[in-house]
């Protein structure tokens, strides 16, 4: 907590004793906890802190009624923000905010300008993970390049290697691996996980290995790291991860449904969505047994809020296949280049989102 404190809080949003922040993102997220609690306290701040459940109409309240001065959130709660103040009767006050603060998934370049536009603030757009406690890459005040995750927050450090853990070329897609005094110790009773994800000399201090991200990135030459998507197929939708496995299983729990498919595509704005499709079985109408399978995959307590992002479900003849393996990037790109027939989201069915991180 020392060393985000000193790096992020301090060193990045140069947080002090005046300062009041408040976070989107509840305290049981490790990017909440250092927003809404430590980064405060460790300079002597005032937090706000809302008991409720994360809704816009009472975000914007509170920001009126307690005037922070640091906002946290993630892309997904800006860009409900934003579609909120375009029919508002009045201006949403945001005056007292000198600095807004984004992570948990990629801030799209058209959600930082219209942010810009209608507040007249920058969005600093960083990463940060459980195993390093907060951010390592960050923007910086007045120096934000739309797109971009910033630059290595102070006292951190950040390489770009291949599959062979060597460095790729400048301005070449690779595997980001991390380091710094914040890193996690290890994953409890998984050692196998631990030496995979933590690499370099077998004794050196905690601080001086490497953490592997599990996240694809470019570095250009003006220094600034630029998010390419997750190395695996996990997926990042508002700030949470979603397993298209788990969600895949259930779907697949609905007698009518032969097979399943979930894929990560994007809006109109950037931002990321599940997709799930779907091999129906039998005659009985389509529309009927997505709205089953939908209400089967998102009940028992599994689904978490989006914000009111329901997902799009995709009814199809048959799943298309690589060397025995479903095409996720075919799937992808068909729902996204709009060539495909969608049946929309499940009116009713409660949103996607299992994981958090």
């Amino acid at each position: 907590m020392l060393a985000t404190s000193r790096g992020f809080a301090r060193g990045v949003l140069r947080l002090c004793a005046d300062d009041v922040t408040f976070s989107v993102s509840k305290l049981f997220f490790a990017y909440g906890l250092g927003n809404g609690m430590y980064f405060p306290f460790s300079v002597g701040a005032r937090t706000v802190l809302n008991p409720e459940r994360t809704k816009v109409e009472r975000v914007i309240e509170m920001v009126a009624r307690h005037r922070p001065t640091v906002f946290f959130a993630v892309p997904t709660f800006y860009a409900a923000l934003l579609r909120q103040a375009e029919g508002a009767p009045k201006r949403m006050d945001f005056s007292s905010v000198r600095q807004c603060v984004s992570a948990g998934e990629t801030l799209p370049e058209e959600i930082f300008e219209q942010w810009r536009r209608r507040f007249g603030l920058e969005i600093l757009d960083g990463i940060g993970s459980t195993e390093m406690l907060h951010m390592f890459l960050s923007a910086r005040p007045g120096q934000c390049k739309p797109g971009s995750c910033g630059v290595p927050v102070p006292g951190y450090e950040a390489k770009i290697v291949d599959d062979a853990g060597e460095p790729v070329a400048e301005g070449e897609i690779g595997n980001l691996w991390v380091r710094g005094a914040s890193a996690f110790s290890e994953y409890w009773r998984l050692p196998e996980l631990t030496e995979r994800t933590k690499r370099d000399a077998p004794g050196a201090d905690n601080r001086d290995k490497w953490v592997v991200t599990g996240d694809k990135f470019v570095r250009h030459s003006d220094g600034f790291y630029h998010y390419c998507g997750r190395a695996d197929d996990m997926l990042k939708v508002a700030g949470m991860w979603v397993s298209p496995m788990e969600v895949e299983n259930a779907l697949l729990g609905h007698p009518r449904v032969a097979e399943a498919a979930v894929v990560g595509c994007t809006d109109a704005q950037g931002l990321t969505y599940p997709v799930a499709w779907v091999v129906v079985r039998g005659d009985e109408g389509t529309a009927r047994v997505l709205q089953g399978a939908s209400g089967g995959a998102f009940r028992g307590g599994t689904a978490q809020d989006r914000h009111g992002e329901n997902p799009a479900v995709q009814a199809t003849r048959g799943l298309i296949r690589f060397h025995s393996l479903v095409d996720r990037s075919f799937l992808s790109s068909e729902q996204e280049s709009g060539t495909v027939h969608s049946t929309g989201a499940m009116e009713g069915a409660p949103p996607l989102a299992l994981a958090s991180s």
